[in-house]
């Protein structure tokens, strides 16, 4: 099944909906069997959307989920009460789907891409659960999205940066009116702090369509929050009050931006606001169960070995500001692997301060950055004896290792090694450390 999807091509996009939403109406409207929260956003979606996941779930609530990309397997992106969907009924449910496609394709200009494939998986998959609430992950920008079909009730904007310029427009403006494109009519819209220029679009899009906004900053956000060992202890403004000695397993000030912005969604879908608040003791459950791999995630240990999936310089910058609050490093040497249409001199610039030495390789992906030329750019920013290359990742750690154990005397307690670039990037290494 993986190959049958592989071969429509992994990275094809095409923006038009007639597709999937012929697609869906052959399946029966699945997407319409249950409530949706639907998140965009630059940075953050991901994590969001995992909190949000965890905290519905301790409510008592069925939930799916369908996230992007995925780390080691497809079956990543769909998960049922917050694991992903098992083999024999992915198998089954793409063997439900196939035939369908195979029609929507006979009739359409272009095939569905591998992203409408997944998506209406996904929505079928949710139906068949049952589940009682879909959290679901826009694949890119919003409006012409395969996922905008649902209409949410509730729609999340995480915040936004200049990524995917190619697709989006190359302004926060441009970037925003798509990503605005989820906010449907009647809907309650949770939305993260947003530069100016981002925030006026959204603002309008809910005038235009009757939508409520809640605003982080305005209506909720983060109180106060303390590194703790293993993550942050944060007090949060809901939308229903205050809700205090949160503890979330996950570190950076910008996963207590997600989570306040996670709680404010449930908070919205749960029917909570001025006279009623979520039980506080279900709320610390559900932030206490949330994961999130590939940010900032710890897979070794003596030396410590980080692994962040940051690809552009918004969220880089988040990742650079949490590795010099809640990490002291004495010497912290860096993995490098970037596609090539990123902003590599800007991940570099933002790296530069915090990282002693880099080696710069390439990921697997086939729009990766040759790693000759990261590294002409690398040497441009750290200067030629702070940069070494390697063609291969399983090349790329090893000296990364062993420059960070050398020339270091006794313990390796405060010796590190950060892995990033792309999500394509971690789920390489991740495949390697985590066997």
């Amino acid at each position: 099944m993986e190959a049958a999807l592989n071969g429509r091509g992994f990275t094809r996009m095409h923006f038009e909906l007639d597709r999937i939403e012929t697609l869906l109406d052959l399946l029966g409207s699945p997407q319409r069997a249950y409530p949706s929260i639907h998140l965009t956003g630059t940075n953050g979606k991901t994590s969001t959307a995992r909190m949000i996941d965890s905290l519905l779930r301790a409510f008592g609530l069925h939930t799916g989920r369908y996230t992007s990309p995925h780390l080691e397997s497809v079956r990543e992106r769909i998960s049922l009460d917050g694991e992903p969907v098992g083999e024999d009924r992915f198998v089954a449910t793409y063997r439900e789907i196939a035939p369908l496609a195979e029609l929507v394709d006979q009739r359409s200009a272009e095939p569905l891409t591998y992203f409408d494939m997944t998506t209406a998986l996904a929505f079928a998959t949710f139906a068949d659960a049952p589940v009682d609430v879909a959290v679901v992950e826009v694949g890119l920008g919003g409006a012409e999205d395969a996922t905008n079909v649902i209409q949410a009730g509730v729609a999340v904007l995480t915040p936004i940066g200049l990524d995917h310029t190619e697709w989006l427009g190359d302004t926060l403006q441009d970037i925003a009116l798509h990503k605005a494109g989820i906010i449907h009519k009647g809907a309650t819209v949770v939305c993260a702090a947003q530069e100016e220029e981002a925030a006026r679009p959204i603002l309008e899009r809910c005038a235009e369509v009757g939508a409520t906004v809640a605003r982080e900053g305005s209506e909720f956000g983060v109180l106060r929050r303390s590194v703790a060992v293993g993550g942050q202890v944060l007090n949060i403004q809901g939308l229903g009050g205050v809700y205090e000695e949160v503890f979330v397993p996950l570190h950076g000030a910008h996963q207590a931006q997600n989570a306040a912005v996670a709680l404010a969604a449930v908070e919205a879908f749960l029917g909570a606001g001025a006279k009623r608040q979520l039980d506080v003791e279900a709320v610390r459950e559900g932030f206490a169960a949330v994961s999130s791999p590939g940010r900032l995630e710890k897979v070794r240990t003596a030396p410590t070995i980080l692994l962040d999936g940051a690809h552009n310089p918004h969220g880089m910058a988040a990742t650079v500001t949490a590795l010099q609050e809640e990490f002291a490093f004495s010497k912290l040497v860096g993995v490098l692997a970037v596609l090539g249409d990123k902003d590599a001199a800007g991940l570099l610039e933002l790296l530069e301060p915090v990282l002693d030495h880099l080696v710069v390789t390439r990921n697997s992906s086939p729009r990766a950055m040759p790693e000759q030329e990261l590294a002409e750019l690398a040497r441009e920013v750290f200067g030629a004896d702070r940069v070494e290359v390697a063609e291969e990742m399983p090349d790329a750690i090893e000296a990364a290792v062993a420059q960070a154990e050398s020339d270091v005397p006794g313990e390796l307690a405060g010796v590190g090694v950060l892995i990033t670039g792309s999500v394509v990037t971690v789920a390489d290494a991740r495949r390697l450390l985590k066997r």
